[in-house]
């Protein structure tokens, strides 16, 4: 059983990718499976993440013998949670949270919870929005790396 407050592997996953894109020269285009190679990540599923991303206008994509992936901004200009909210939607800690709030729950209106849930859900907003991609960028992705390279072996460095 999956816990609610755990992240999914698509928002895991679409971070690894935008770390590793975020990690690469701005003129630099990454073909997907380099991206799925270097980032440990199931290729058939970075497909469809990266067009998320570049419907979401996180990334730009570009066809061809040379084609491949590039942030759509600079990296300093993308937070953990544009990159959150454009593969799973707008984050919500409850659902007294959401813009449906007083449908989605009976009790919002008294819970002494909502408080708790309310500023639960600011903190951990501030510090996704506060987080750019540039911080999260690594120089050992710069560097073609030997087939097989996990996350754990790039993270570690």
């Amino acid at each position: 059983m999956q816990h609610p407050l755990r992240i999914s592997r698509k928002i895991e996953y679409g971070m690894r990718a935008m770390i590793f894109l975020a990690s690469q020269p701005p003129e630099r285009t990454v073909p997907f499976r380099e991206i799925a190679r270097r980032m440990d990540v199931p290729q058939d599923f970075l497909a469809k993440i990266l067009k998320i991303l570049v419907a979401g206008k996180l990334v730009r994509s570009t066809r061809g013998a040379h084609g491949g992936y590039t942030l759509a901004k600079p990296a300093r200009e993308l937070s953990f949670l544009d990159v959150i909210e454009a593969v799973e939607g707008p984050v919500n800690v409850n659902v007294c949270q959401g813009p449906d709030r007083h449908d989605a729950c009976k009790m919002s209106r008294g819970c002494t919870m909502y408080g708790v849930w309310q500023l639960g859900q600011e903190r951990m907003l501030e510090v996704y929005r506060g987080t750019t991609l540039d911080t999260l960028a690594m120089s050992d992705l710069r560097a073609p790396q030997a087939e097989g390279l996990s996350l754990a072996v790039v993270a570690s460095a």
